[in-house]
């Protein structure tokens, strides 16, 4: 069975600095904590040992529209969301939303919408009960 889904998102905003100054400061609360950035990229990872490690990079598009998509990550409970929802709030993340329970998601689900300072769509979330049973 796979231990990891997900090894990497790639995004893309409008303006390089405003972004590494947002994601710089969120990225590092949520794993991501060795960076990793060029003049191209911005590019952090989590910390893999022996293992691989997963990144989140992005790049200017001057033409980047955002849309509907949303990028959730993973909290490992209630707290960490809020603590992330007040970091969110500091470093200037728009349009925020909660953290609070979406029962109509699934039984136990706590989260924090938001978006970046391109108006990328983000989530930051944990599920307390299992959706689907082995």
């Amino acid at each position: 069975m796979k231990e990891r889904y997900l090894d990497h998102i790639d995004l893309r905003v409008k303006d390089f600095a405003r972004a590494g100054a947002f994601y710089g400061k969120l990225l590092p609360a949520l794993g991501f904590t060795r960076e990793r950035s060029d003049a191209e990229w911005g590019t952090f990872y989590s910390v893999g040992g022996d293992r691989p490690s997963a990144f989140f990079g992005f790049t200017v598009d001057p033409q980047h529209q955002p849309n509907g998509n949303r990028i959730a990550f993973w909290a490992a409970n209630r707290a960490e969301v809020d603590q992330v929802a007040a970091l969110v709030r500091k470093i200037g993340g728009q349009n925020l939303e909660g953290p609070e329970i979406c029962a109509e998601y699934s039984p136990g689900y706590y989260a924090v919408f938001f978006e970046d300072p391109d108006g990328n769509k983000l989530e930051v979330c944990c599920r307390e009960q299992p959706i689907v049973a082995k």
